[in-house]
């Protein structure tokens, strides 16, 4: 049995937040602890703030290479001004960066193929400008993954999924690259 921590806990919270927030906490019970309890439990007190230090160890270290937010919105704006010819090699180098062997594709539903470890990943990425992400380009990506029995799929957008979409993905295992996850790993090849 796997065990997994609720999305909503006070910890997975924690965790996605800024790392400093965790030793915040920790510094606020550890004074709190200080000053309201009496002598003999002080030390006890003072010790129920270490989960929260660990925590802040643990996000701070998730979040050691992650971008600012202007960062963020500076990449996303220029990847949201280049065209399809600038587009794909900054995809694909991205790709590379990570250790995959990236492919074109001539297909409607994906433009690259990913290869890493002997596992394939089909991405679609040509709808990346696109308003909304719609489960339609889903569905025809989870297709083509079927037909080709690739192991992964992935889609590329600049804006989030509908809520229908991000059902769709979540129930077939489609990983969605947007926003903030697209500007890091593009981040890292775009020159400023």
């Amino acid at each position: 049995m796997k065990l997994k921590m609720s999305e909503k806990s006070l910890f997975a919270i924690l965790l996605r937040s800024p790392w400093w927030w965790s030793f915040l906490i920790a510094v606020v019970m550890m004074l709190l602890a200080r000053v309201f309890l009496p002598e003999a439990f002080r030390a006890v007190g003072m010790l129920s703030a270490l989960p929260f230090a660990v925590l802040g160890i643990i996000a701070a270290w998730r979040q050691r290479d992650k971008p600012s937010p202007e960062r963020v919105s500076l990449a996303l704006t220029h990847l949201a001004d280049m065209s399809w010819k600038q587009f794909l090699p900054i995809m694909e180098q991205a790709f590379v960066e990570q250790g995959f062997s990236v492919m074109p594709l001539n297909s409607s539903a994906a433009e690259l193929q990913l290869e890493k470890s002997g596992k394939v990943t089909l991405v679609s990425c040509k709808r990346w400008k696109a308003a909304t992400l719609g489960v339609e380009v889903l569905r025809d990506l989870k297709a083509l993954q079927v037909s080709q029995d690739a192991a992964y799929a992935a889609c590329v957008s600049l804006s989030l999924p509908t809520g229908v979409a991000l059902k769709f993905a979540k129930a077939n295992a489609v990983q969605l690259i947007c926003q903030e996850e697209l500007a890091s790993l593009c981040l890292k090849v775009m020159k400023d």
